[in-house]
């Protein structure tokens, strides 16, 4: 796969990631957007992170920038850390993808670069470099993301919970203990692996679901969590071992930080339109749409109490929220730990189990999977034909029943006469399809994923 510029930055096969495209992408960058008086440059534990980051870094360098090497670091923490010091940065992870892939994430000191950005730097690719030369430092970017949320929720936000972390091989296992322990739970870290873990947190197999369900009742855990290989996505199992979507995260935690606006995609579960309090806009998938949308209802009203969040989980900030034991600065950025920690701390302040909490909610229950190996090109002209043909629709839905409702926000996603909802989207940074589903079973919106994928492993090839 060609590498790709896009709402996730630039991801691609690793052997097509050369040092002359990673070093063009840095110039580009850095001659298009803001930068401030250096370069943070964090990476996760892929193993052609290293290199990669080491031609960020050189580039910044040869084009008279100072770099800032934050070493492996989750990507929030690196862009609080840079935010905080008004600086760009470049983050090296291909985020959920295998291994064979990597990319890079560039943020402004303002934060997440937008679509504008986006243009610029195309724009900008090809230029020669100026030739200069600047020094290199080392910094910590992990300790002021843990005293972020240790300092917002307290010492005892979590006393009294046996809490699995799944490590794997994600930037942020020994900082999800490290939480864990400083807000007063019992962290008891599970499989870490030298091997990198293309964990996706939104399309667990079920083999990992097993695992989870089966070391709750080995270790009397209270939840397991987890996160994506870049830990901007977080992954929560309740005690027995049953996953909490990403979406049902980021109502739970908007809810307990006292949200009155919600920034979120399209394919986000629709309980949140069913609670009260919340006015909610709708986006395209990816965290620049959201944030864009956050932007804009903060254009409108500088004190509006806004987060944004994704089906993924990642949730966004915009606003000095109050925690149990103080204030919590806005991050708008795709975070962790926040949807894991505040969900949590919220059931163990009402005394109730995590899938107590849950339960609380709407009941609306989505599901989300992928097929691989479908070329971007033979996905979008499957789902253009779908999208102008009723006939195609019907052939491809045909015990559906009738159409509600057609939003082209993002892919094609329609909403049944039964309440039912199947949403089809290419991916736009690696070959594959996705699909999402909402019902009002958890079991029936995983049957319509599953019936679905497998009608377009076949329409497909």
């Amino acid at each position: 796969m060609a590498p790709k510029f896009g709402t996730s930055g630039l991801r691609g096969l690793v052997t097509e990631l050369t040092e002359d495209l990673v070093k063009d992408y840095t110039r580009a960058f850095l001659a298009a957007c803001p930068q401030g008086t250096a370069l943070h440059v964090g990476q996760d534990l892929r193993p052609s992170s290293p290199q990669i980051a080491g031609w960020v870094m050189a580039a910044a360098e040869e084009a008279g920038m100072a770099a800032v090497d934050c070493g492996v670091v989750p990507t929030p923490a690196l862009a609080l850390s840079s935010m905080g010091a008004g600086c760009a940065a470049v983050m090296v992870t291909g985020s959920h993808i295998p291994a064979d892939r990597n990319g890079l994430k560039f943020y402004v000191p303002a934060g997440e670069i937008s679509k504008d950005d986006e243009g610029r730097i195309l724009g900008a690719l090809g230029a020669p470099a100026q030739g200069g030369q600047a020094t290199r430092q080392a910094q910590d970017g992990s300790g002021a993301y843990v005293a972020r949320y240790v300092g917002a929720f307290g010492a005892e936000a979590l006393k009294g919970l046996r809490i699995g972390v799944y490590q794997h091989s994600s930037v942020a296992r020994q900082i999800m203990v490290d939480v864990v322990a400083g807000l007063g739970g019992t962290p008891v870290p599970l499989a870490p692996s030298d091997t990198f873990i293309p964990v996706d947190t939104e399309a667990l197999d079920p083999e990992t679901r097993a695992m989870l369900s089966g070391w709750c009742g080995e270790n009397a855990l209270d939840a397991v969590i987890s996160t994506d290989g870049d830990a901007d996505r977080p992954m929560v199992a309740d005690a027995a071992g049953q996953i909490v979507p990403g979406d049902v995260l980021g109502a739970l935690t908007a809810q307990a930080l006292g949200a009155k606006v919600v920034c979120t995609p399209v394919s986000s579960n629709t309980n949140v339109d069913l609670m009260e309090g919340f006015a909610i806009t709708r986006t395209r998938i990816g965290s620049p749409f959201v944030i864009a949308a956050m932007e804009a209802a903060l254009a409108e009203d500088k004190a509006a109490k806004v987060v944004g969040y994704e089906a993924n989980g990642g949730f966004l900030l915009g606003f000095t929220a109050q925690g149990p034991a103080g204030a919590l600065p806005p991050l708008m950025t795709r975070d962790c730990l926040l949807p894991i920690v505040a969900p949590l701390a919220a059931a163990r302040a009402q005394g109730v189990a995590l899938a107590d909490l849950v339960a609380g909610l709407p009941p609306r229950f989505t599901a989300a999977d992928r097929i691989a190996g479908i070329a971007t090109e033979v996905s979008k002209a499957f789902l253009a034909e779908m999208t102008e043909s009723a006939d195609k629709r019907r052939a491809f839905f045909p015990e559906m029943g009738a159409e509600q409702a057609i939003d082209l926000t993002d892919g094609l996603r329609v909403t049944f006469d039964s309440g039912e909802v199947v949403h089809l989207r290419p991916s736009g940074n690696a070959p594959e399809f996705r699909c999402y589903a909402e019902a009002d079973s958890a079991a029936r919106a995983a049957e319509l994923v599953a019936l679905h994928l497998t009608r377009l492993g076949k329409e497909l090839g």
